[in-house]
């Protein structure tokens, strides 16, 4: 069992550990919000003025002795909603959730068996709003290793990993469009090997990789191509 052990506030694998690398958390946490932020926002393209659902995502950096990775699941084909998608854990906001992160660990218990005794959260990104009608508030979490997971048949077809490194570098957010309901609609793309991660969740993903940029600046309100 690998284990952990804090040096200057960054979380450092043991020196047994083969590619040894370092996560500053401290950095993380200085770029998120400690709370849910309902004035910081970003807006999908095709966002209109219909009321939005309220929801929430895990945002998992699993801590391997490889280096951080993202923990990130693929849709079944037949459900009605983004079928066959790459997406974080998570989803609708339920009347008996006592917060977003409430729900963010909900629904990853639910969908793919993770429980939250591996899960530290860290912070929260602004509110992701998006074209096909949800206002999701993504939820940082650091998890640790090791864990089991039992991903729900009907809801999750596979769950895999991408390196954070790889989802941070911005040289691979690719930037596409198409036409959506007879508007062209742009978004956020970063293929890795066999997999296609777009739209809410790139657009997530990019969210927090400029955030962590040398010169960030603070989150505004804007559009996710700005």
């Amino acid at each position: 069992m690998r284990k952990l052990e804090t040096k200057n506030d960054d979380f450092v694998l043991t020196a047994d550990a083969k590619n040894p690398e370092v996560l500053d958390l401290d950095r993380l946490r200085a770029v998120l919000y400690p709370a849910p932020s309902r004035t910081k926002f970003v807006l999908e393209d095709g966002v209109g003025d219909d009321e939005l659902i309220p929801a929430s995502v895990l945002f998992p950096i699993v801590l391997r002795e490889s280096g951080p990775s993202v923990l990130l699941t693929q849709r079944t084909a037949h459900l009605k909603d983004h079928p066959g998608q790459i997406s974080f854990p998570g989803g609708r906001v339920e009347p008996e959730d006592a917060s977003s992160a409430h729900t963010a660990l909900r629904e990853a218990e639910e969908e793919i068996g993770l429980s939250s005794e591996h899960v530290e959260i860290v912070g929260y990104l602004p509110e992701y709003r998006t074209g096909t009608g949800y206002c999701v508030t993504p939820v940082v979490a650091i998890v640790t290793p090791p864990f089991e997971l039992r991903p729900d048949p009907f809801e999750v077809a596979e769950i895999f990993e991408v390196p954070f490194a790889f989802l941070m570098d911005s040289a691979n957010h690719q930037r596409h469009s198409m036409h959506h309901r007879g508007k062209l609609r742009h978004y956020f793309a970063m293929p890795y090997g066999e997999y296609f991660i777009w739209g809410a969740t790139a657009g997530i993903i990019v969210t927090l990789s400029r955030a962590l940029a040398p010169e960030p600046g603070e989150f505004q309100a804007h559009r996710v191509l700005e």
